[in-house]
């Protein structure tokens, strides 16, 4: 099973590049110590996407509890600027077939030059119409 879920950083503080590969590289270590190994990580400066195997062993939301509550506190470390840093208590997850990793792969890789086409809170909304899902979106963004 492959799984593409979503965390969006609300505490208004911008995830730069500066921080953004150790963050991913740090996420993906939290992955594979679950055994959830992460095929793909990336995002901008308000949300992330990660690409994982989840474990048979571990439910996706203790996962995603792990990842936010671990990333979160080493985020802090990294300086006044991040002291205030959290995630959203929420976070989308899709399952993505092996036929789709390819383009899945590459659409987290290419993440800030898709979100200067499509804002993300536009095109998570195109993604639930398109395939029908019943929603409330006032659940949708704090």
């Amino acid at each position: 099973m492959f799984t593409l879920f979503s965390a969006q950083n609300i505490g208004k503080i911008s995830l730069m590049k500066k921080i953004e590969k150790e963050l991913f590289s740090y996420i993906a270590v939290i992955c594979k110590n679950l055994e959830s190994t992460a095929l793909q990580i990336g995002g901008t400066d308000n949300h992330i996407h990660i690409l994982c195997m989840l474990s048979k062993k571990i439910a996706l939301m203790k996962l995603v509890q792990e990842i936010k509550a671990n990333s979160s506190k080493w985020i802090k470390t990294r300086g006044k600027k991040y002291e205030n840093f959290f995630w959203q208590d929420g976070y989308g997850a899709f399952s993505v077939t092996e036929e789709n990793l390819f383009v899945v792969r590459n659409y987290i890789r290419n993440q800030r030059q898709h979100h200067q086409q499509i804002h993300y809170k536009e095109e998570l909304m195109d993604i639930l119409e398109k395939h029908k899902m019943k929603y409330d979106e006032k659940y949708l963004w704090d």
